[in-house]
């Protein structure tokens, strides 16, 4: 029993007998026994009714038009139809679309029929029947959503006449305006004064940057979508009538318009974009604010936040808010509304448009221009005194000190250990508490902007804290390879990837390998690499050698991720390899050999040589498709270099402490070290080439908030050179200073060395880095010298 569905309403009664001879014709698998259909129609649905079918277990739901008199253009289900079907086959969720029927002597409108989806749909959404942890959770599944949804290319999709490219805010404001004027003259509704002004106010203040173009939701809410019965996922998003291609800031600002709700409005009738509620949301424990909000979408599409023009994108969601609810008030006057508080709509009409009237010719927190040079604006937020919100403030204190007091002096203990055990290759008892006591503190997977909200650019000053030790990112489950390995996931996985794979990482239940460079050819090159993976079948058959497995010495390891060769030669060159998911259990997996770095394997976590003998793996395990790998491989590397640079940073930090201090007790030759010329410039050169390296990495993890990865491809490939040779020198003279204990185990110096040495290699050597640079140094040169 659908519990949000009662009996169909006299208005939209229909032949159900009709339609049970339908779905039995034309629905596979529909039961063909003599028992009847069971009707219901959803409460819900302000537009085009819903019903609920259900026979003898089979359960679907229909959407079709409404009876009477329409307003033009409006309820094409046949349109719902077709992007759902779109849609489903790209695995964006949303229900199995099944038949769609245009007869109208069946039912005696068009409709089509869904499968029916089991799971969660939240009416309020202040959330008034979760935890704040829960609230946290729901919201950035959301938007993550959403964010999923403007990702999509609409032209793999298949779906190019679903609408018109650019030009769709005007599109929009003639749509929604004569709709609203329709409304008005079709059911002789009185005038809207708030309505009319914006009539000339929208058109004259639409935005002139270039529009991007994506499939666009239209009416994307939290109660249009159905969460996971138990968990924070997204199953299903719901009425799709008006989705079409368009602008992809026009969903965002429908989305976030209950955040914006005017403090000076007449909230007598609560706010009916917030599901009835008058509490301004952002004040709900657990919701997150606007700003952590729209930052998560801003860093997964890659745009600049605070959003241009971001004053016009709310207004128009309020008045195009405000003429749906004049359009379902003008049919509760026909008497033709699907919605039982259909009435009640043209209270809130007037309200949405003197909204959006209040916000056009106001402002907003967030309607800021960015700076208009493009080296401030990229660089201002790392020059900033505060260059975080509020919230970043507040975990980073946290951050640090957990690291200080909780992390940094259980090194010893993790150290005593590894080199006490029997067996290298286990886990000391201390990283679990340290974990556990991470987790209860909220420091959990920080790195990951759709579970913690966080910006790269507010994650790089947590993940420099995390750097200071070398067991700092683990117990905040930040650790390499998972990092990459969970944002491949959680990028390109379907949904049945990350329930099995990614769920279990982000616990910390298990940890994994990236499988990438091979001992056999120069994997500087990677269009070098030849593991291969043959499909038989349901299968692939994975074969090959790969070395610096990252993380495959570790007991807790589950899953690989391996790159390989499955095109043939005749593809295009990036065109010929894949990524899948490899489970470490499954035969054939072989663990050859641990690696050492300057002697030492790095147990517990280890760098190996692995080999693939006939691994069969689900031909569903492939990584977005075959031939994607190199794309997957660019995504992986942009965040994870990133991530790289910011904990070196913190190693150096800790290095030069350390040299300070062990300058300030030695004395040799009759004085103190730090009262030696020599030492003092090599602290200030040190002092000096960790603050220029900063400021870069800030600059490229901003970048990559504002653009994206591709875009701040230049700026990653800088700090891909310039942070581990400025690692390598600090703790060069960090070890200097120090003697013989610089190379010793009493401080973690001779560790750091070692890693910082090593990432000069890893994500590619420096030398492929700066040829890059230098192309896109003399390409960019050229450019201005055409202007």
């Amino acid at each position: 029993m659908a519990t949000d569905a009662s009996e169909v309403r006299k208005q939209h009664r229909f032949d159900e007998e009709r339609l049970h001879e339908y779905l039995k014709e034309n629905v596979a698998d529909f039961p063909q026994g003599s028992s009847k259909i069971e009707v219901l129609q959803y409460r819900s649905g302000q537009s085009n009714p819903t019903f609920y079918l259900k026979k003898d277990g089979r359960e679907l739901v229909m959407r079709k038009k409404p009876p009477g008199q329409l307003l033009r253009g409006a309820h094409q289900v046949g349109r719902e139809f077709r992007i759902q079907k779109a849609l489903f086959s790209a695995g964006f969720p949303v229900p199995k679309p099944i038949a769609h029927c245009e007869d109208v002597s069946v039912i005696g409108t068009e409709f089509y029929i869904m499968e029916h989806v089991r799971g969660r749909i939240f009416r309020d959404i202040a959330l008034p029947e979760l935890t704040p942890g829960e609230r946290k959770d729901i919201y950035f599944a959301m938007i993550n959503t959403l964010a999923h949804l403007h990702s999509l290319d609409f032209k793999t999709l298949g779906v190019q006449g679903f609408g018109k490219e650019g030009g769709f805010c005007r599109r929009q404001i003639n749509t929604w305006t004569k709709q609203f004027q329709g409304a008005m003259k079709i059911a002789s509704l009185p005038e809207v004064p708030s309505a009319t002004q914006l009539f000339q106010w929208l058109p004259n203040n639409i935005p002139r940057n270039t529009e991007s173009t994506t499939i666009v939701h239209g009416d994307f809410r939290l109660e249009n979508m159905i969460f996971h019965p138990t968990k924070p996922v997204v199953i299903a998003v719901l009425d799709w009538e008006l989705s079409t291609l368009g602008d992809p800031l026009t969903d965002l600002a429908y989305n976030c318009a209950a955040y914006y709700w005017p403090e000076n409005m007449d909230n007598a009738m609560g706010n009916p974009l917030a599901g009835g509620s008058n509490a301004p949301v952002s004040s709900v424990p657990g919701i997150p604010s606007k700003e952590d909000y729209m930052k998560v979408y801003c860093t997964r599409i890659g745009v600049p936040y605070p959003i241009q023009d971001w004053q016009f994108y709310l207004a128009l969601a309020y008045f195009r808010a405000a003429s749906i609810c004049e359009g379902v008030y003008a049919r509760s006057k026909l008497g033709n509304a699907s919605s039982e508080t259909a009435e009640t709509r043209g209270a809130a009409a007037k309200l949405l448009s003197d909204a959006s009237l209040h916000i056009a010719k106001g402002s907003t927190s967030n309607a800021k221009r960015p700076l208009t040079s493009s080296l401030i604006g990229d660089i201002y937020p790392a020059l900033a005194m505060q260059p975080l919100s509020d919230r970043g403030r507040d975990l980073l204190q946290k951050v640090t000190d957990f690291v200080k007091k909780e992390i940094i002096p259980a090194e010893p203990i993790f150290e005593h250990h590894i080199k006490t055990a029997k067996d290298p290759w286990t886990i000391p008892p201390i990283m679990e508490e340290l974990k556990a006591k991470a987790k209860s503190a909220g420091l959990w997977n920080l790195f990951l902007p759709s579970e913690s909200g966080l910006t790269q650019l507010e994650y790089a000053y947590m993940a420099e804290q995390m750097g200071r030790s070398p067991i700092g990112p683990e117990p905040f489950n930040c650790a390499a390879p998972d990092t990459g390995n969970m944002e491949v996931l959680h990028l390109y996985g379907t949904p049945e990837q990350k329930e099995r794979w990614l769920r279990p990482l982000l616990e910390g239940r298990i940890r994994s390998c990236y499988c990438m460079t091979e001992p056999d050819v120069a994997s500087s090159d990677a269009t070098n690499m030849e593991c291969t993976f043959t499909r038989e079948g349901d299968e692939y058959v994975v074969n090959g050698k790969k070395w610096w497995s990252s993380g495959a010495g570790d007991p807790r390891l589950g899953v690989a991720i391996v790159m390989g060769r499955t095109g043939n030669k005749d593809s295009a060159t990036h065109k010929q390899h894949s990524m899948i998911i490899v489970p470490t259990d499954a035969p054939g997996f072989i663990k050859v050999r641990p690696l050492s770095v300057f002697g030492n394997v790095d147990a517990p976590h280890g760098h190996f040589e692995v080999r693939f003998d006939n691994v069969r793996v689900p031909a569903s395990n492939i990584i977005l498709g075959e031939g994607r790998g190199f794309e997957i491989a660019q995504g992986r590397l942009g965040p994870g270099r990133i991530h790289h640079c910011m904990r070196l940073l913190g190693m150096a930090e800790r290095s030069l402490e350390l040299m300070c201090k062990r300058a300030e007790e030695r004395v040799a030759f009759g004085r103190k070290l730090n009262r030696m010329q020599v030492v003092q410039h090599q602290i200030a050169e040190s002092r000096i080439e960790i603050d220029m390296a900063r400021l870069l990495v800030l600059k490229a993890a901003n970048m990559h908030d504002k653009y994206g990865s591709k875009k701040a491809r230049k700026e990653i490939a800088m700090i891909k050179i310039v942070v581990p040779r400025m690692a390598c020198q600090v703790i060069d003279r960090a070890i200097q200073v120090h003697g013989g204990g610089g190379v010793c185990d009493d401080f973690p110096l001779a560790r750091y060395y070692t890693g910082a040495r090593s990432l000069r290699i890893a994500d590619g050597p420096d030398e492929v880095h700066l040829s890059s640079v230098a192309k896109m140094e003399l390409k960019e040169q050229f450019q201005k010298s055409m202007l």
